[in-house]
């Protein structure tokens, strides 16, 4: 019953995040709210690099290089057709990982240097929290950015 509530959250969430993530253009990627917020781009961007590495908590190893956590927007073009797949991979990782791991494995606790010990379970909350999260900013930047 876990794995088929797990998927249907990665699903919604996917869903959600896709009515937004369906408007991002080249062109309009580079909208920002205002001089002080990152661009429509960088969100992008960093909703995907975020999905690889923290996977990597659930022993998921990636190439994927952190380019936005922490990171100031410098104003940095970004390939949308690289942002888009890193997405699709974070969401297929996820959707792997559900599958791959048994109903108890979900609820054992592994260490995050963000978070200390957590479940699984929470730790795939905070990842799609995540995502929706900044879906939100980006809408938002969409709709009044410049």
């Amino acid at each position: 019953m876990t794995k088929n509530i797990l998927k249907d959250l990665i699903a919604q969430n996917r869903k959600t995040c896709d009515f937004t993530f369906n408007e991002i253009t080249q062109e309009n990627s580079s909208l920002k709210l205002n001089d002080d917020t990152a661009s429509v781009g960088f969100i992008y961007r960093h909703i995907g690099e975020i999905m690889h590495l923290l996977t990597q908590f659930f022993g998921i190893p990636t190439e994927v290089k952190n380019t936005t956590m922490g990171e100031k927007d410098t104003g940095e073009v970004y390939n949308l057709e690289e942002s888009q797949k890193l997405v699709e991979d974070g969401y297929k990782l996820l959707d792997d990982l559900v599958e791959s791991l048994s109903e108890k494995e979900w609820t054992e606790t592994i260490e995050t240097p963000f978070f200390g010990p957590i479940s699984r379970t929470k730790l795939l909350g905070h990842v799609l929290y995540h995502n929706t999260y900044h879906c939100g900013q980006i809408t938002l930047t969409l709709k009044r950015g410049k």
